[in-house]
Parts: C-alpha cells; structure tokens; sequence
C-alpha cells in the first residue's frame, strides 16, 4: 500500500493552505495548571440511566473527552435529535462533570445522525449546528470556519504542554465497503485498498499535518473509532488503507513525538498497540461503551490487553516527574475495577 501513496510528499507542499487551529500552542496561557488526569469514554445513550457518571466524577478529571455516540440520534429530524441532546443534559452525573471538569467532545456516526454513516448523511450542516450549539462551541469558534468537526485544544504551560487532536471521521469519509449480512464472530465490513479511499478528506489532512508539527509535550489522537484494530470488521481507520497508512507515514517522517491513541465505538474496551513499521510503539486505549455493552469482542492482532464486557471508561494519568515522565493508560469498570493499565514512558514515544 505505500507504494501507491507519495509518503513523503504528502508532507511537502501543503502548509500554507492549512487553517489554524482553535487554540494554539502561542495562545495557551503559561499559567494555566499542567493536567495530570484526564477521562474519556463514548457510547452513552440517552434512553439508558448512566451510573458510570459516579465513577467518573470520583475520579476527579480535570478534562474529560467525548469520543462520540454522546447521545444516540440517528435522525434527519433535527426536533428528535434536539431532544435526545435534552436527555442528556437533564443526567445528573454528567451534569456534575460539566460543573467540574472541562469537557470536549467529537461526534461518531449515532450523534452524527445515521448508523455508520459518512459524507452522504443529507443532514450533516444541520446537525453540526446542534453539536456546537450543545458543547458551547464560540460564535467565532474555528469549528464554525470549515466543514467538518475537526479540531485541537492546548492546555498547560510550555515544559508540559498537553495537545488534544480530535479528527472528524464522518463529515468526509468514503461509504463502507462490505457484507450486507453481518457474520457472528466479527463486522460485516472489508478492508478497502482503493487509494481514493478516505477516512479524512483533502482538507482535514492537510490540517492535520499542520497540527503534528506543532510542539507539544504529550500529543493524544483522539479518534472516535479504533486507529490500531488491525482488522475488526467493525469501522475502524483499518478500513481506508490508504489512510491508515498515510497517518502511520506522517507520524514517521513528520518526527512526531510523544504521541498517544485514545479511541471509542466498539462497546468494548481493549488496548493495542502496534510495533511493527513504525517509529516507536503506538499505542491505541479503546473505552466504550458508558452504557452501550457488546456480547462479544472483534478479531484485533494488535490487542495486548481487554476489559470485561460491561461499562467503562478510560483514564490518561500524565506524571510529570522530571526523571521519568509517563503517561498512565488505564480503562475503570463500573464495578470499580481498574482493568486494563498500562504506563508509557515519554522515553518510549521518542523518534529512533
């Protein structure tokens, strides 16, 4: 597949097109306190009581990231997805998080608006009008200047600069590619090597080139579907080739550091981490679902470590110690159990 795709061009040329991001690293204020721990977690529905919310405010976050499905939509009736949004709102523990915590949020396809959906979902301007109406985007916010939802936040001071990337992988994907009856041990949909293929569009990758240059401390990729699930069947960015390898290539030759994978959409959690053909190990934290439970797990070569089928949600620990920084990856359960955990080390995320 890298043959078919200019890898080192692709990082060439393309700077000066590429829009600014909403809160760039010069704008972060240097007083602004270093996070230390930061929640996540997608597939919450609005229908369903949401007792995670006890965990998660035990916890104490400082941010908290949506990875998407925060409400189940699937509508073109912007009066039924407004009053799924209601729903959500009115749920006293994540009211308390939103008191409490800074929270940032991307959408999948549910709160999209159609399951599984991409770029032909007919509702998509009208839809995102709601998203950024819900999470407070600013009347000026970057998010209104372009289609699509992507975007990046910067928090804490120079020395220990926290960077957030939340792609969208919706607004311009290319439609599936699969099965139209679902197997029983995995996803109905196939890897698409067709180049023309994509997750991102034109425009998102030339801006997200730009945000991988930028400095930053600990870099979190924060997509709302699996980056590292080799082949699942389910969406996942494995199912754009061209893509997924693109994204592998530009963490490669753009000398991106420090960077790690969170993920949600499976209603599973699991950790995988890939080795083989990159830099460093890349590692990929999947929490899902906040009350959306699958029976079974999809095939993923990649996966090092899994969570009980129940409710979570995922936590990043960042220790700020001037020996040994690090990064703690862990999933909590409702029951309160820490069942997956794991610890990086920056020195682990380095070029070689």
């Amino acid at each position: 597949m890298a043959g078919e795709i200019d890898r080192r061009g692709l990082l060439a040329g393309g700077m000066a097109a590429t829009t600014i991001a909403a809160l760039s690293p010069a704008q972060a204020a240097t007083s602004e306190p270093a996070l230390t721990r930061i929640a996540f977690g997608s597939c919450a529905h609005q229908d369903k009581e949401q007792p995670i919310w006890d965990r998660v405010n035990a916890w104490n976050p400082e941010l908290f990231i949506f990875l998407g499905d925060n409400i189940y939509g699937d509508t073109q009736d912007m009066g039924v997805m407004r009053a799924k949004y209601k729903k959500l709102s009115e749920k006293p523990g994540f009211r308390t998080l939103r008191t409490n915590a800074r929270c940032i949020a991307t959408w999948d396809d549910h709160d999209y608006g159609v399951n599984d959906g991409g770029f032909e979902y007919p509702m998509k301007t009208e839809s995102k009008a709601l998203f950024l109406e819900f999470w407070n985007e600013p009347a000026d916010g970057f998010r209104r200047s372009h289609d699509g939802l992507y975007t990046s936040y910067v928090f804490g001071p120079k020395g220990k600069r926290v960077q957030v990337i939340l792609p969208d992988n919706r607004w311009f994907r290319t439609p599936l590619t699969g099965l139209s009856v679902e197997p029983e041990d995995r996803g109905q949909y196939f890897v698409n090597p067709d180049p023309r293929a994509t997750m991102l569009g034109a425009e998102q990758w030339q801006w997200l080139e730009a945000e991988l240059r930028k400095p930053a401390d600990l870099r979190i990729f924060a997509s709302s579907t699996q980056v590292l699930a080799d082949q699942p069947g389910y969406e996942a960015w494995i199912n754009f080739q061209a893509d997924h390898q693109r994204l592998l290539d530009l963490i490669d030759f753009a000398q991106v550091e420090n960077l790690v994978m969170i993920s949600g959409d499976t209603h599973y959690a699991e950790l995988s981490r890939l080795s083989d053909g990159v830099p460093y190990p890349l590692y990929d934290l999947t929490s899902s679902g906040l009350t959306q439970v699958w029976e079974v797990f999809g095939p993923n070569r990649n996966r090092i470590a899994k969570a009980p089928l129940a409710p979570n949600f995922g936590r990043l620990t960042i220790d700020w110690g001037p020996k040994d920084p690090a990064v703690l990856m862990e999933v909590q359960m409702l029951d309160g159990t820490v069942a997956i955990s794991q610890r990086v080390p920056f020195a682990a995320l380095k070029q070689g």
